[in-house]
């Protein structure tokens, strides 16, 4: 699905997204990856949901962001409650939700200059 560019300069937008693919900016990826306004990380992780590690979620929990944004994919999953430790710990705001949405929700908050990341799981 194509998105409407909004005129943010300079800040990373979601364009597009399908079935295994985010173009940020319009540039096409396909690995799993972390975005933030002002930031891009390729490969945030390596992992697929199911083999998600704690050190995904100290990775993110790091990030200058007050909510966290995880797109889990084609379909909502919850991770389980112990991954979850470390954003508790630094007092990060997650919001678990399929790909698609946490696209969407992730143009909206960046759009209204929240401190908003998300951490997008494609493989």
């Amino acid at each position: 699905m194509k998105l409407q560019q909004q005129n943010n300069d300079h800040l990373n937008t979601v364009t597009a997204y399908g079935d295994g693919y985010v173009s940020i900016n319009g540039i096409r990826h396909t690995g799993n990856l972390a975005i933030l306004p002002d930031q891009l990380h390729p490969d945030w992780t390596t992992a697929c949901f199911e083999t998600l590690t704690i050190e995904d979620f100290d990775w993110l929990a790091t990030l200058d962001a007050e909510i966290i944004l995880l797109g889990t994919g084609k379909t909502l999953r919850f991770p389980r409650h112990e991954l979850l430790q470390p954003l508790v710990r630094a007092q990060k705001g997650l919001e678990v939700m399929d790909l698609p949405a946490a696209c969407r929700t992730y143009n909206v908050l960046m759009s209204e200059g929240r401190k908003v990341a998300a951490g997008l799981l494609l493989i």
